[in-house]
C-alpha cells in the first residue's frame, strides 16, 4: 500500500519560485534553491500531487497555493521561535512588511539566524535549510517568504493584510 504523501515546508520555497519565474527548468531552480535538482523534483512532484502546480507541469495554480499559504500553512508549518540572535529580517520586521502587517509598538521583532546578520531579534526558525542563503540573494524570494511567516506568526489583524499582500505579490510575480 503507498504512503500519504505531505507537503514539506521546503516545498513552499519551491512554489513561490516558480510563482516568480513561471515554468523555470529543474537545474536553474535548484540553483536558485540551493539545493540538488533531484530534491526540487520531489518537492515538484508533491506540489503538483497536491494540486498546487498542474499535473504534469511546472505551472503554480495561484489561487490554490495562495490558499494554502493563508489557510493551511500555519498549521502545516507552526512557527519554532528561539532566542535573540543576528540574522535577516523576516514577518514584520521585513522592511517592505512593516507598513503592511501595521507594526505594534511592543512587537518583537523577528529574524532568521544568520551569521553576519545586520538585524537582532527574536529568532525564527527558517522553513528550510538554505533559507537564508536564498533570501540573500533573492530579494522577491526573501519578501515572499518573510510575508510567509507574517502569515504563520502574526494576529488575525496582521494574517490578513499579510494574505492579501502575499495575493498581490503572486499577482504580480513579486515584483
Amino acid at each position: 500500500m503507498p504512503s500519504q504523501p505531505s507537503l514539506r515546508p521546503f516545498d513552499i520555497a519551491v512554489a513561490l519560485r516558480l510563482v516568480v519565474v513561471p515554468e523555470d527548468r529543474y537545474e536553474p531552480l535548484a540553483i536558485a534553491l540551493a539545493t540538488s535538482t533531484s530534491a526540487v523534483h520531489r518537492a515538484v512532484a508533491r506540489l503538483q500531487h497536491a494540486g498546487i502546480c498542474g499535473a504534469g507541469s511546472r505551472t503554480v495554480h495561484e489561487s490554490a497555493l495562495h490558499e494554502f499559504l493563508v489557510y493551511g500553512a500555519r498549521y502545516a508549518f507552526p512557527a519554532v521561535r528561539g532566542p535573540e540572535k543576528a540574522g535577516l529580517p523576516t514577518a514584520g520586521a521585513h522592511p517592505e512588511l512593516t507598513a503592511v502587517l501595521g507594526g505594534e509598538e511592543n512587537a518583537r521583532v523577528l529574524v532568521w539566524p544568520m551569521e553576519g546578520g545586520l538585524v537582532r531579534g527574536e529568532a525564527l526558525v527558517p522553513l528550510f535549510n538554505g533559507l537564508t542563503k536564498v533570501a540573500s540573494r533573492d530579494a522577491r524570494l526573501h519578501k515572499m517568504l518573510a510575508c510567509v511567516d507574517g502569515i504563520r506568526v502574526g494576529t488575525p489583524h496582521q494574517r490578513r493584510a499579510a494574505g492579501e499582500f502575499m495575493q498581490h505579490l503572486i499577482a504580480t510575480r513579486a515584483a
